[in-house]
């Protein structure tokens, strides 16, 4: 008689997890040496480029925790909704209403700004109620803020067309869930005090999703944990790099390396490896991000006298958004109409005025379609 897969929960040791404790120091050195690097470079950095690296890091975030799981939220919705909810400055700023993208920001922004709170079900449910409040998911319509209730046959993670699925990972039966969930969340908040701040992240994300406690949204709320168990880790509820853009990056291998330890035994110390080793990443990789932020407050540091219309500094932020050379085709007459709504001969006015500033320049070429970009000589430097 052959015996079926086992997953991890299925297994008589459950949920008792083991990890090679040596082979993860280096790693966890290494991630805790970036993460003193990168909050000594913020610590001496102004209030305004902190908050603006504190705005752009969660904007990243929502996207690409939404778009791991194929959701493309519009940043411009993202932006409007963080602004709106650290209560910024929005001039300039399309005012775009989006459920979808308020959720996500709402569940992040809780889970960061309100770390020290406990972990209950009904903050949990709250989060789900966020991401789903018209209660559909696409078309489908699911069950929010409650625990599944397999209605329609186990919960499993599938890929491929109807009727030639794989199934990657069947999670554990529903009537279980209010027990299993129950250890979890003591296991969260006991564990604060006795265990690895990393570890205890990567532990929290695997487990959630291992219980794969909702009908949909597991994946973003198991990642908005592991932005909670930071926030914690560090005692900071500003986070200054995105884990979620650098696992959009290596989706393949997160997905890979779940899938592996889901059916496992019990030993998690290569999903501990792969996760220490992503975090290390992610905070590599804000720094090109922080960058991008520094060089935004020096070009209206460098500007602060310079007289400049709301549009003309909505214009210039997309520019300095894209970096240098990153606006495809240039900003064209055309392209500041579309952007700022006003007529072309306006449009046209405003750009010499720009340049006539020192703040535009065209570029080579020049004829009908003269394109320009931003000075980036006089302030990059």
């Amino acid at each position: 008689m052959t015996q079926t897969t086992q997953y991890i929960w299925q297994q008589p040791s459950w949920p008792e997890f083991r990890w090679d404790n040596a082979a993860l120091l280096k790693l966890i050195g290494d991630c805790r040496f970036q993460q003193g690097s990168l909050l000594t470079q913020m610590k001496d950095l102004g209030f305004d480029v902190r908050q603006q690296a504190r705005v752009e890091v969660l904007i990243e975030e929502a996207l690409k925790t939404s778009e791991i799981e194929g959701e493309h939220l519009d940043p411009k919705a993202v932006r409007s909704s963080v602004a709106q909810r650290l209560v910024l400055p929005t001039a300039g700023m399309v005012s775009t209403k989006n459920q979808q993208a308020d959720g996500v920001v709402q569940i992040l922004l809780d889970a960061t700004h309100n770390f020290k709170q406990a972990l209950t079900s009904e903050r949990l449910f709250g989060w789900h109620s966020a991401l789903f409040p018209t209660g559909y998911s696409g078309m489908h319509k699911i069950k929010v803020a409650s625990w599944r209730d397999d209605h329609n046959g186990p919960m499993k993670v599938v890929s491929g067309p109807v009727g030639r699925e794989k199934i990657h990972y069947q999670a554990p039966p529903a009537e279980r869930l209010a027990n299993e969930m129950n250890r979890f969340l003591c296991w969260w908040e006991e564990s604060r005090k006795e265990m690895d701040g990393l570890l205890r992240a990567s532990m929290g994300h695997l487990w959630f999703v291992v219980l794969h406690p909702f009908e949909d949204g597991n994946g973003r709320i198991a990642r908005a944990l592991t932005e909670m168990g930071s926030a914690q880790d560090e005692n900071l509820s500003t986070r200054y790099y995105s884990l979620s853009s650098q696992i959009m990056a290596e989706r393949e291998g997160y997905y890979r390396i779940l899938e592996r330890t889901n059916k496992g035994q019990g030993d998690i110390t290569d999903w501990m490896k792969w996760f220490l080793e992503c975090m290390s990443r992610a905070i590599l990789r804000s720094n090109k991000l922080l960058a991008n932020v520094m060089l935004k407050s020096r070009f209206w540091k460098h500007f602060a006298q310079t007289n400049v219309k709301e549009r003309q500094s909505k214009v210039l932020n997309r520019l300095l958004d894209a970096g240098p050379g990153g606006f495809e085709g240039g900003l064209t007459n055309r392209k500041y109409a579309g952007m700022t709504h006003v007529s072309r001969a306006t449009a046209q006015r405003e750009l010499s005025d720009l340049v006539q500033k020192g703040v535009l320049r065209p570029n080579p070429g020049g004829g009908r379609s003269t394109s320009y970009d931003l000075c980036w000589d006089e302030f990059s430097g």
